[in-house]
């Protein structure tokens, strides 16, 4: 398995994919029973690898990562060769940058000796999916890239 297998809610969420993925080898509902009964470790195998084509679609559309804590927020734009990614560091221990209160205070002292950011790029390793896929893994979400935009401007 090259990811994670997909949660039970998950896999609900996905139940006609599922029934398709199986279709697409010819294996029928009855059949499918018959496998999880009989042949467990097969059952769990077919679970893997469609896990794996789902896995595989998502990390393949992504754009856009966050990762935010109470003083770091991390801010990834995935691009064809590298990621590019914003650092905001706040050197207020007071501030939780997690809560509304905080961000309110972050957009108004974006400009204070306390907020300090970094710019850059990170290389991918060999495989461009599996770097995405450990930063979800550690805690980023797949956005549509509004905060990466905003302190992009900001920065230029």
């Amino acid at each position: 398995m090259k990811y994670a297998r997909l949660t039970k809610e998950q896999f609900e969420e996905m139940h006609q994919e599922f029934i398709n993925f199986l279709a697409a080898q010819s294996i029928t509902s009855s059949e499918w029973e018959q496998i999880k009964k009989e042949q467990s470790q097969v059952a769990e195998q077919e679970l893997d690898v469609f896990s794996d084509l789902i896995w595989q679609g998502v990390l393949q559309k992504v754009i856009y990562l966050e990762n935010i804590s109470k003083q770091q927020m991390f801010l990834f734009k995935c691009e064809e060769k590298l990621m590019r990614v914003i650092v905001i560091q706040i050197e207020n221990e007071l501030v939780d940058i997690t809560t509304k209160v905080g961000y309110q205070w972050l957009q108004s002292n974006l400009m204070q000796d306390s907020v300090k950011f970094l710019n850059g790029t990170k290389p991918y390793t060999t495989d461009p999916l599996q770097d995405k896929f450990q930063l979800i893994q550690q805690g980023a979400v797949i956005t549509k890239g509004e905060l990466f935009q905003y302190f992009e401007k900001l920065l230029k």
